[in-house]
């Protein structure tokens, strides 16, 4: 049973993860933190970050993860293939159909359309752990507020890659917390 609810799981993410995987992580944190409860939400920021630092998409190495920690190595092949799978299929079929009718003013104007949608989806996942970043557990960490400012910074202004930002900062906390 768990092995079906993990592929409807990872369909549904897989299906409606229009824009990659920045778009795709509230429909991830939907799936994984608030209807199955197979994450918290701590577990699931530091998804995120590993699924950053490792190579693949993001729902990809999501579902993954959570399909071994849930069920073992036939949960991670089951929710790593419902998560590709409806991408499969849609692009098979919109590759047809563009293939065929590319130059139409209505496709070029229904895939400009889309990009908004993708954007929003994007600000509300990267707000949210935004969030749930310096608000763990309800209160608001200054440390944690002040460390995001840093890296953004370093990024804006230095020549480091995301890489040794994430790291910088991943010391930085620990030091802290050691202290």
């Amino acid at each position: 049973m768990i092995y079906l609810e993990l592929l409807i799981a990872f369909f549904q993410i897989g299906l409606f993860s229009f824009g990659g995987g920045y778009a795709a992580i509230a429909l991830i944190q939907e799936q994984i933190v608030e209807i199955h409860h197979w994450l918290s939400m701590s577990e699931f920021m530091d998804l995120i970050t590993i699924s950053q630092m490792t190579p693949g998409p993001i729902a990809i190495n999501g579902a993954t993860f959570v399909g071994t920690k849930i069920a073992g190595i036939g949960g991670s092949i089951v929710a790593t293939l419902g998560c590709i799978l409806p991408s499969s299929i849609i692009v098979g079929i919109i590759a047809y159909f563009y293939m065929k009718y590319h130059d139409l003013k209505i496709v070029k104007s229904i895939l400009h359309s889309i990009r908004p949608a993708i954007v929003a989806m994007i600000l509300a996942s990267g707000i949210s752990i935004l969030l749930s970043a310096i608000y763990p557990d309800g209160n608001f960490n200054m440390v944690l507020c002040i460390i995001f400012i840093v890296t953004l910074v370093i990024q804006k202004f230095s020549k480091l890659g995301p890489i040794s930002i994430m790291l910088l900062a991943g010391v930085v906390n620990l030091v802290l917390h050691l202290i």
